[in-house]
């Protein structure tokens, strides 16, 4: 952390107001927003970490664990839960032996479910990290996470 510290805050000033963006530098820098980030910040910014926390917490885009090597999001938008999306999350969540907002012991998968992915005509959509999958099957979806291990 030490040698990417600097990186942190550089363009910096040390203001209250420079939060959020430290803290998006954090998490694009390291994956997420650790123990180690929020004691660097609050030292950098002269506040404390339970305020540092407050304010990320606040916002969804701000983790606060490291992300698994592969991310799967289950899009469960009307289009996705009418043609089975309900079905694939229910199929990963038993395959996977994690509920939404979990990650396999093994790091390998984190699993979430999305609102609305923007894909309704290719229903039912996932993505498993930047990969899109469309009209997805319980079947497909197994032969498609053999790509990921």
């Amino acid at each position: 952390m030490c040698a990417r510290a600097d990186l942190l805050f550089k363009d910096f000033r040390g203001e209250e107001g420079d939060l959020i963006p430290l803290l998006q530098r954090a998490q694009a820098t390291f994956g997420f927003v650790g123990p180690e980030a929020v004691g660097a910040i609050a030292r950098f910014l002269r506040i404390t970490e339970n305020q540092i926390y407050g304010v990320a917490s606040f916002y969804a885009q701000f983790r606060f664990t490291a992300p698994a090597r592969h991310g799967i999001k289950v899009c469960l938008g009307t289009a996705c839960h009418v043609k089975g999306g309900a079905i694939l999350l229910d199929s990963l969540e038993r395959d996977l032996g994690i509920a939404p907002g979990g990650k396999t012991p093994d790091d390998q998968f984190e699993l979430d479910r999305v609102a609305c992915l923007g894909c309704c005509a290719l229903a039912p959509v996932l993505t498993v990290d930047e990969d899109v999958y469309s009209s997805m099957t319980v079947n497909k979806l197994k032969e498609t996470l053999k790509r990921y291990d």
